[in-house]
């Protein structure tokens, strides 16, 4: 597999946060593109690491009334016409390029337009935010399924697309919901599972900015995870974790402390809910 060709757009994902855990295949198309089209929500780190001599475009979505905004029509507008300069394109995503990130919207725009794409994973919060922080999303005593969802929904959509029922069955028999998106929808999303029959005392947990140095993990249960989540002031990017495998965190933590002291990576500020 060769590295960037001019002419073919690379749906890249950056993976949660930390750039050592951007993959090879990541890497040595950052180094070889003639443009980067990334996210706002992608590490300072990665981004300076790009090299000087490539364009670099800022598309990112900033939330708020005042936030700025580049529409998804014209990121596929600015990835067509990118490619047929021709240029090689890297469209750098978060964590992975087809989890809630609008991957496969580019990379059908750029088939309609007869432009070559390639997708290339990269590892989802979902998975790396409890991963980090001790929770594991499977576990044989605990956990067989894991359900990834989006905490925050398209406002334009008629009604949800989420079947809180179905969550919080899955939940109850034993699988993990992790959430992605939802810090402002937080007490909305818990009194939907709590609605839906979910006990008030399943384990809930938040990992605000995962594989950051400030990175900060916030325990609770669906009762009481809206309160103290606004308490520590918890803001996107976020992931909560709903489900029995949370408590496994207090099992190892002292292993994952010693590892944050080896590596240097001590979050500031880790609340343990107790």
């Amino acid at each position: 597999m060769s590295d960037a060709e001019a002419g073919t757009v690379y749906l890249v994902g950056a993976g949660p946060g930390d750039p050592d855990l951007l993959t090879v295949r990541a890497r040595k198309l950052l180094d070889s593109a003639d443009v980067v089209a990334h996210d706002s929500l992608v590490h300072d780190d990665l981004i300076e690491s790009i090299p000087e001599s490539t364009r670099q475009v800022d598309v990112g979505k900033r939330p708020g009334p005042d936030g700025e905004r580049t529409t998804q029509a014209e990121i596929h507008d600015l990835l067509v016409e990118t490619a047929r300069e021709p240029a090689s394109v890297v469209r750098l995503k978060c964590g992975d390029p087809t989890v809630f990130a609008r991957g496969g919207e580019e990379a059908e725009a750029l088939d309609e337009a007869g432009v070559d794409c390639e997708i290339v994973p990269g590892v989802t919060s979902a998975i790396a935010a409890p991963g980090v922080a001790g929770i594991p999303v499977t576990h044989r005593e605990h956990a067989s399924a894991l359900t990834v969802v989006a905490g925050h929904e398209d406002p334009s959509k008629a009604e949800s697309a989420l079947d809180w029922d179905a969550l919080a069955a899955t939940v109850a028999a034993g699988g993990t919901l992790s959430i992605l998106m939802g810090v402002g929808q937080l007490p909305d999303n818990m009194a939907a599972l709590e609605a839906a029959g979910l006990d008030p005392e399943t384990p809930v947990a938040m990992v605000e900015r995962a594989t950051y140095d400030d990175e900060t993990v916030v325990t609770g249960t669906v009762a009481t995870i809206a309160e103290r989540a606004q308490r520590a002031d918890i803001a996107p990017p976020a992931v909560t974790l709903v489900g029995d495998v949370v408590e496994v965190r207090e099992a190892v933590d002292d292993c994952l402390r010693s590892l944050q002291r080896q590596t240097g990576r001590v979050s500031s500020a880790r609340l343990r809910g107790d």
